[in-house]
């Protein structure tokens, strides 16, 4: 069992409350996925965790390692918050191995942000990417998942290009950003080609989705890698063919990560210092607040304190 102290919110989390977003939901349900917390009580023949340990859930129970559970017709998608009950409550208890010990550097707030939006931005660049030092990653957008992204390519030496609105990629460039494009008023193929000599970058982080990939398959350098995590234009996407054909690109669907990749995050939280960006907190009494904010297009995490 794990008091709750904090809880990051995603946008699905509003989805699922306003529409349940056709997964199975049982009621009474409770939303949620990303929490942090302490243990105040354990089960019979429970190991690795003790009394008083900081922990944060993990977003993908069952996906533990290697590939994710399921099959061609049905892959699983069994996550907190979603198929199973979420965290969003005073106490939550879960069988042991749904929990990872959480980076004694951070807060409650700072680790809820780990489970998904930071699990996501390291299982594309580190697990799937494999990003190295001196490659160019470009980052779309100043969200969760992009601040992670920028920080964590930072961490492993590549040069980082984010792309988003005036007000927001000045406080990237305080972050680490080594570039920045005004989305608004710049093209942003162009500058990508601008700014790489016309090479272009070797990852990029597709949080948009619908034609928008077709931007990241131009923006992408000869055997680069696109990582398509958003869905902000729907579920339905589209790019050229050619340019994905001749460029020889490899186009990962990332959907967060599995619980040894989560580890490994934390290991890296613990050596390099990175501390999560949060745009806003709330306590639980104004959750709809909370979830309106998540529309603003906050730069970083939404977070609820349970106290």
């Amino acid at each position: 069992m794990v008091e709750v102290g904090a809880v990051a919110l995603n946008y699905r989390d509003k989805m699922v409350t306003e529409s349940g977003r056709g997964l199975p939901l049982a009621f009474p349900f409770t939303p949620g996925s990303d929490l942090s917390g302490t243990v105040v009580a354990l089960g019979e023949g429970v190991t690795g965790f003790d009394l008083g340990d900081h922990v944060i859930s993990t977003f993908t129970p069952d996906w533990t390692d290697g590939l994710r559970p399921g099959d061609a017709r049905t892959p699983a998608y069994r996550t907190l918050g979603g198929y199973y009950p979420g965290v969003l409550a005073e106490h939550v208890a879960f069988p042991a191995g749904w929990f990872v010990h959480a980076p004694p550097s951070l807060s409650h707030a700072e680790a809820a942000t780990l489970p998904c939006a930071g699990l996501t931005a390291w299982f594309a660049l580190v697990e799937r990417g494999r990003v190295r030092p001196g490659e160019v990653v470009l980052v779309e957008g100043t969200g969760g998942v992009s601040l992670f992204a920028l920080q964590i390519a930072k961490a492993h030496g590549a040069e980082v290009i984010v792309s988003g609105s005036a007000a927001k990629i000045a406080r990237a460039r305080d972050l680490g950003a080594d570039h920045v494009i005004d989305r608004h008023e710049a093209d942003l193929v162009e500058s990508v080609y601008e700014i790489t000599g016309d090479r272009g970058a070797d990852h990029v982080l597709e949080i948009v989705g619908g034609a928008h990939l077709g931007k990241a398959v131009n923006a992408v350098a000869v055997g680069g890698h696109v990582h398509q995590i958003g869905s902000l234009e729907g579920f339905e996407f589209s790019a050229p063919l050619m340019p994905l054909l001749l460029k020889d690109v490899t186009v990962h669907g990332i959907a967060t990560g599995h619980r040894r990749a989560l580890r490994d995050l934390v290991r890296a939280v613990r050596t390099t210092g990175l501390r999560p960006v949060i745009d806003s907190r709330y306590p639980l009494a104004e959750l709809p607040a909370a979830f309106d904010a998540l529309d603003r297009g906050p730069f970083g995490k939404i977070v609820v304190e349970m106290r």
